[in-house]
């Protein structure tokens, strides 16, 4: 593409992935003053901030800066060890219980959107861990609903490697997005370039069926070739790590999915971030850096 990939999205960097040791107020409000502080960046995906102070300097950060902001949820369930579909109805009410904390820090900090994950599940009981997360998130749209305008976003996630989530594969995804949003109308999916391969499906495989439920994605890299590798399952690192699947080829594949769906466009151009991860003590800035230049080489091959 000759046209600038910033008219067609808008470019947006998970800050807990890229600065995951962030743990600080003083780290959090730096790393977060530096992301807005860089034009290149349209958005910023947060998660937690429990302390009031520092979240309403990171606030104001936002607002002064004039970045979007959306919320991830999910490294609330991931660090607490919650699954929004428990059959432990106990257990099922304490993660939706976190989730809408979530999404009352997320509704004060502006975000525009809510992601979260589906839980862990046994084969047996697949079908009623199924109707638990539909009852959870149909909980959750309808919280949202009244806290604002914010949506509530489900991230889909490997089935069978790492997070062994519920959803999961692309049919099952389709059939929870179709029950949920004959429902609610803040309802929506997130893709994952990095979870991709993770799931043992292409670009087009993850994304044609669901391409109508589709509100938000991300892009990184996964490595899966062997359980001995560093970064193996899904770490994120940087594209091009060693032994990782997805490079500019990857993302260019990605990328003209994107856009020949209409995810990708200029009349209302979505957030796409970077879900990326130094491992092993590599630099932030320079992860973050790899990452934009990566964007650019493959946004140049986009038809």
């Amino acid at each position: 593409m000759t046209e600038s990939l910033h008219a067609y999205m808008r470019v947006g960097i998970i800050h807990f992935m890229a600065f995951p040791t962030a743990g600080g107020p003083e780290s959090v409000q730096e790393t977060v003053r530096a992301i807005a502080l860089d034009d290149y960046f349209d958005a910023v995906e947060l998660t937690r901030i429990g302390d009031t102070e520092t979240r309403e300097k990171v606030k104001s950060i936002l607002e002064v800066s004039g970045i979007d902001v959306a919320f991830g949820g999910q490294p609330i369930l991931l660090s607490q060890g919650l699954n929004i579909n428990s059959l432990d109805e106990s257990a099922r009410q304490k993660a939706i219980a976190a989730m809408k904390a979530g999404i009352d820090e997320a509704v004060e900090i502006g975000a525009e959107g809510f992601a979260f994950l589906s839980g862990a599940y046994e084969e047996v009981t697949k079908e009623e861990s199924y109707q638990a997360l539909i009852s959870s998130t149909k909980e959750l749209c309808a919280y949202a609903k009244e806290k604002g305008d914010i949506k509530v976003v489900h991230e889909v996630f490997d089935y069978d490697i790492d997070k062994r989530s519920l959803v999961g594969p692309v049919a099952l995804a389709k059939r929870y997005a179709e029950e949920i949003c004959s429902e609610f109308d803040n309802f929506g999916l997130m893709v994952d370039l990095s979870h991709i391969p993770l799931l043992h499906e292409s670009p087009k495989e993850s994304i044609l069926p669901i391409k109508d439920y589709l509100v938000h994605a991300h892009m990184g890299n996964c490595v899966m070739a062997d359980p001995a590798l560093p970064g193996y399952g899904d770490q994120h690192p940087r594209f091009g790590f060693p032994g990782g699947e997805n490079h500019i080829d990857e993302l260019v594949e990605y990328l003209q999915v994107l856009k020949d769906i209409g995810y990708l466009n200029k009349e209302k151009p979505p957030i796409l971030s970077f879900e990326v991860k130094p491992i092993n003590g590599e630099d932030p800035y320079l992860t973050i850096a790899n990452s934009k230049r990566v964007l650019n080489k493959a946004w140049a091959k986009v038809r």
